[in-house]
């Protein structure tokens, strides 16, 4: 009897602490998820921060695309407004659509493509968006991860315990991103 019950209390304080380990790792991984968006948030805001210059500078040389312009300031408010990581998932989404249309309308203007602020800023931009696409990358790895854990056992449990749900706030490319483009010489 005596080494029943010496088995069964190594038995429950095995069990103690898998629990208390897959609790620990669940957490963690929440915050490196947090962490991430946060990496994310600083890169989009950078680019919010350099969208009015780049705006202006395009103005200059193409004042009747009001439209253009228009949009992307409606972009950037929606992203300002956002409150939650799916509607700053959605305003980014918004942003960058806006933005492409506003590089498309400065193609059509040699002078403008050969002028030396819009030049330093597409590079900022491009540099920028690079920066983008790597934190939007880490942060998915970073969801997936912990999507995996709070979905596995015994992490499945101790998620349950404490109320801990699967995120779903992946960045995916739009539908349009998917299209091949036309190329015609």
């Amino acid at each position: 009897m005596k080494k029943f019950l010496i088995g069964l209390g190594i038995a429950a304080l095995l069990i103690i602490l898998v629990l208390i380990s897959s609790y620990n790792a669940i957490v963690s991984k929440h915050e490196t998820i947090t962490a991430k968006w946060s990496q994310v948030e600083n890169q989009l805001q950078r680019r919010n921060d350099l969208i009015p210059n780049l705006v202006n500078t395009v103005k200059g040389y193409a004042a009747h695309e009001k439209t253009v312009f228009e949009e992307v300031t409606a972009a950037r408010s929606q992203w300002a407004k956002a409150g939650t990581v799916d509607e700053k998932v959605k305003a980014a989404q918004a942003v960058d659509g806006a933005l492409s249309r506003l590089l498309l309308v400065a193609e059509n203007y040699p002078n403008l493509k050969a002028d030396n602020t819009f030049l330093r800023l597409m590079d900022e931009l491009s540099g920028t968006e690079n920066r983008i696409a790597v934190e939007r990358m880490r942060y998915n790895d970073a969801v997936r991860d912990y999507n995996v854990t709070v979905r596995m056992f015994p992490g499945n449990v101790v998620a349950g315990m404490y109320g801990y749900k699967p995120a779903s706030e992946y960045f995916r490319a739009e539908e349009k991103a998917k299209i091949v483009p036309e190329v015609k010489f």
